[in-house]
């Protein structure tokens, strides 16, 4: 496998993203991984998605056999999930609701909002947990703004712990951006790699294969937006 390129420098426009300097104001610890000062914490209950899962195979009409053959895992792990006794890693929930032929948001969206200025309080924020890597680091989304399914862009704190990494590349349609609010990430987007530090920011198209890790020694948090909603 050839090794991914590696550039770092000055920003262009369609270049690599220059190291920032300045660190934003971000005086308080994060809540994923860290204790805060204030107490406002995200909700520490983690997003039900099984019974959701279920209804769109049922829909679709396939047998647990025959979704799992699709994604490549077991039976038994797809009954699981349906029961929430297990969470996927980013890439196979990718790849469970291209099958199934949905959209992540239709997952975690809440009900209709009764307003039309919606309001997340700091710790009320729900958290998306997956599944550790290779029983080691993994990573979890902070949803500053649950998406409707019909909505047109979203936004989540993705945390990932020292070492935490995507499971693989992946790619779809639509546009992200994202801000690194602590720690580094190394963004690889079509076979080359991004050094990010604090205060950095990025834009890429979705449809080129896309990855990231977490290369420091403290929890990186990167505020992503997504259009149209992905997770």
């Amino acid at each position: 496998m050839a090794r991914a390129q590696v550039r770092t420098g000055h920003v262009s426009s369609n270049g690599p993203v220059r190291r920032g300097k300045h660190a934003l104001g971000v005086g308080k610890k994060g809540p994923v991984g860290r204790s805060r000062d204030d107490g406002n914490t995200p909700a520490d209950a983690e997003i039900k998605i099984g019974s959701r899962l279920k209804h769109a195979r049922l829909v679709q009409k396939l047998r647990l056999r025959e979704l799992a053959d699709q994604v490549g895992c077991s039976e038994s792990f797809i009954s699981k999930l349906e029961n929430d006794k297990v969470r996927p890693s980013l890439s196979m929930l990718h790849k469970i609701v291209g099958i199934l032929d949905i959209n992540i948001a239709v997952l975690f969206s809440d009900p209709p909002m009764q307003s039309p200025v919606l309001i997340v309080r700091a710790d009320n924020r729900p958290i998306i947990r997956t599944d550790p890597l290779a029983r080691g680091p993994g990573i979890a989304l902070e949803r500053l703004v649950a998406a409707a399914p019909s909505g047109l862009i979203e936004a989540n704190i993705h945390c990932v712990d020292p070492g935490g990494h995507t499971d693989g590349a992946i790619d779809h349609v639509g546009e992200e951006i994202g801000f690194v609010l602590e720690g580094k990430l190394e963004l690889t987007v079509d076979g080359v790699v991004y050094p990010l530090d604090i205060g950095d920011c990025f834009f890429f198209h979705s449809d080129l294969k896309h990855s990231y890790r977490n290369p420091g020694k403290v929890t990186a948090r990167v505020l992503w937006v997504c259009t149209p909603p992905t997770f």
